[in-house]
């Protein structure tokens, strides 16, 4: 036998190629492994199937179909009418652009990030901070933009009684749609650093050594590199905040009370008239500009943080006013724990059980059905 038509010699879990390149061989997951691991889907699948395809297929179904059950074309037609248009239109241009406003923040924060020690406290408390702020929205947020910006928020007064500056000296805006931008933004921002933070850490630092070895420039690398790479992480990004910002509806409905000017308010709209009737490395990528530098990191960190505790510190502050007296008082607070308030509070207190109550018990659905799913589909693929 030649040595052209020999056999490639193995060893222990390794397979040797005819040029003596080591290839590992994988171990396939067993026939149990693989049907446990599908079963671990079941229970978000069925959730998937009940809640999203099903209501889905409904909705569809049902709108060539009129009140007796006979087939129709004017629910499809309907949506062609002025008011629907502009109303699309409206939420077509606010989620445009606060999507490509929060993309655009959320990637510069990202980007000030790389370089920080994965676990350490800075980019603990800020990812911990985007979990949060990304789901800050409904009346919480309304209310924390009415204590900054709104007739008599924090900003607003200080800008009148300091400089003159009267942001509403052409109408209300905030109750508007144009009002709704800066809300959206302050929770498009954190989802865009949620989704987009893995990916930019994903960049290997010896791509970045390579561009210099080769001559090229920071900006050369960012545009022949980076970019394509992370372009597809950063357009999936985009979509999903542009898909936030058109389904978001409690910010909205808090802020803006006459009218449905955008799409979620129409269909509320409609539903009540119907009814009623990784790891990055830090080697040498620091010193080649991959990185930003500890100023920018801090210019970057530092303006957008102090933005977005701008509102928190107005609606703190705006718990502590005393009405038109234009002093501060506590007796809003101490009037939550006082004997005489407890009937006015009651309500208050409720609420407030039957929102941890509900938190737990959605806490512990989302559990019973995403656990199964992770804990066997790691044993399909470890």
């Amino acid at each position: 036998m030649s040595l052209a038509t020999a056999p490639a010699p193995e060893q222990d879990g390794v397979e040797l190629t005819a040029r003596h390149h080591p290839r590992v061989a994988l171990a396939k997951p067993s026939n149990r492994r693989r049907r446990l691991a599908y079963a671990g889907l079941t229970p978000f699948a069925v959730y998937v199937l009940i809640f999203l395809a099903l209501p889905t297929v409904l909705a569809v179904v049902t709108g060539f179909f009129s009140d007796d059950g006979s087939l129709t074309f004017e629910n499809i037609t309907g949506l062609f009418t002025p008011t629907i248009l502009a109303t699309f239109g409206s939420s077509f241009w606010l989620s445009g652009i606060t999507a490509v406003i929060g993309a655009v923040v959320g990637a510069l924060i990202c980007y000030a990030m790389l370089g920080t020690k994965v676990g350490g406290l800075l980019r603990t408390i800020i990812e911990s901070a985007a979990s949060v702020l990304a789901q800050f929205g409904g009346v919480m947020l309304a209310f924390a933009f009415i204590a900054t910006i709104g007739v008599q928020g924090l900003i607003t007064v200080i800008l009148r009684d300091s400089f003159g500056i009267d942001i509403f000296a052409d109408g209300v805006w905030l109750y508007q749609v144009p009002g709704l931008i800066l809300p959206y933004v302050y929770f498009q921002v954190p989802l865009m650093v949620i989704t987009f933070l893995p990916a930019l850490t994903a960049l290997r630092p010896q791509w970045a050594e390579a561009s210099a070895t080769l001559g090229g420039t920071r900006f050369a690398y960012w545009r022949h590199i980076a970019a394509p790479v992370l372009a597809p992480a950063f357009l999936g990004s985009l979509l999903l905040l542009f898909a936030n910002a058109f389904s978001s509806f409690a910010t909205a409905a808090a802020l803006i009370s006459q009218g449905s000017q955008i799409v979620p308010l129409q269909i509320r709209s409609a539903a009540g008239s119907h009814l009623a009737v990784a790891k990055v490395s830090a080697n040498q990528a620091v010193r080649i500009g991959a990185e930003p530098s500890p100023l920018v990191r801090r210019l970057i960190l530092g303006i957008i943080g102090a933005i977005f505790l701008i509102p928190v510190i107005a609606m703190i502050e705006f718990t502590f006013r005393n009405g038109l007296a234009g002093d501060y008082t506590t007796s809003h607070w101490a009037g939550l724990f006082s004997e005489d308030s407890a009937r006015t509070y009651r309500g208050l207190y409720q609420a407030i059980g039957n929102s941890l109550v509900l938190a737990a018990v959605t806490v512990g659905i989302v559990l019973v059905l995403l656990l199964p799913t992770m804990v066997l589909v790691h044993m399909q693929f470890p």
